[in-house]
């Protein structure tokens, strides 16, 4: 159906033994949405990621991918992991890591050797990366590695596109690059889930933000979610959100739990 939602979390609870990383997520992404999620360090949302893909089992709800319950090695999500630097001597080309997309979601399942080579060819072109897409991985600069994950992601032409940080260690004009490649597939109707610390490159994309701290959470646009009054909430503690040319900025009057504590910046520095 056209209006079906891509990806829906009903009273989605995630527990380990007593540890509680959220409780009663209720959650409707629509196609073409780009969902941003923000939170400290170990709020539960990288489990969010795992749950959509099949990978985690909720403790207590329900997570559908398309009308169906949330299960691993779905064709019509995409994935990208948190980046990490690949071995200088790594010899697998850039187009290698492209072509497991194929081939790693679908090993056994046939398929015209050049139908593959033409997908690949289509999601290096819509990344940019066909220029160095036959020079080993090693030899790549993080940008140029972060693009070769999203084409990567992309190769299936998924429904729903799940992204673990994939501005981490990313300098600012390639943050800003990478995001705006990521927001473009929203075109084709796939929707974007989005899991970063850096949310200013990501801002002017972002229908919805999912904030998670503590067990607890808040989403809405970005403008009803990003304030002092919610985050304060959320944190227990006195959090002031300002706007500087447009950036947001969140500063800690030394709370008893502070997003630096943390490791947590929305993307800006602490004044």
């Amino acid at each position: 159906m056209a209006d079906q939602p891509i990806a829906k979390l009903q009273n989605a609870t995630l527990q380990f033994g007593q540890r509680r990383l959220w409780h009663g997520v209720d959650l409707t992404i629509q196609p073409g949405e780009f969902l941003a999620v923000l939170g400290p360090n170990g709020a539960g949302k990288s489990s969010l990621l795992k749950v959509l893909l099949g990978l985690q089992a909720l403790s207590k709800g329900q997570a559908l991918v398309l009308g169906q319950p949330a299960q691993a090695g779905n064709p019509k999500v995409g994935y990208i992991p948190q980046q990490k630097a690949f071995d200088p001597g790594l010899p697998i080309r850039g187009r290698d890591l492209v072509h497991f997309g194929v081939d790693g979601a679908r090993w056994g399942l046939g398929g015209s050797a050049t139908h593959h080579h033409q997908q690949v060819d289509q999601a290096l072109l819509a990344v940019g990366a066909h220029k160095f897409a036959h020079k080993p991985l090693g030899k790549l600069s993080g940008g140029e590695q972060q693009r070769l994950r999203i084409a990567q992601a992309l190769v299936s032409q998924p429904s729903l596109l799940l992204c673990d940080e994939p501005l981490l260690s990313l300098d600012l004009a390639s943050q800003q690059t990478v995001a705006q490649l990521i927001n473009q597939q929203r075109q084709h109707g796939t929707a974007v889930v989005f899991v970063t610390h850096e949310i200013n490159p990501i801002l002017p994309y972002a229908d919805r933000v999912l904030y998670m701290v503590g067990g607890n959470w808040k989403i809405g646009p970005p403008q009803k979610v990003l304030t002092s009054k919610v985050l304060s909430e959320l944190y227990g503690a006195h959090i002031e959100v300002l706007q500087v040319h447009g950036r947001i900025i969140v500063v800690s009057e030394g709370a008893a739990t502070e997003p630096d504590e943390e490791h947590h910046h929305l993307g800006a520095e602490r004044l």
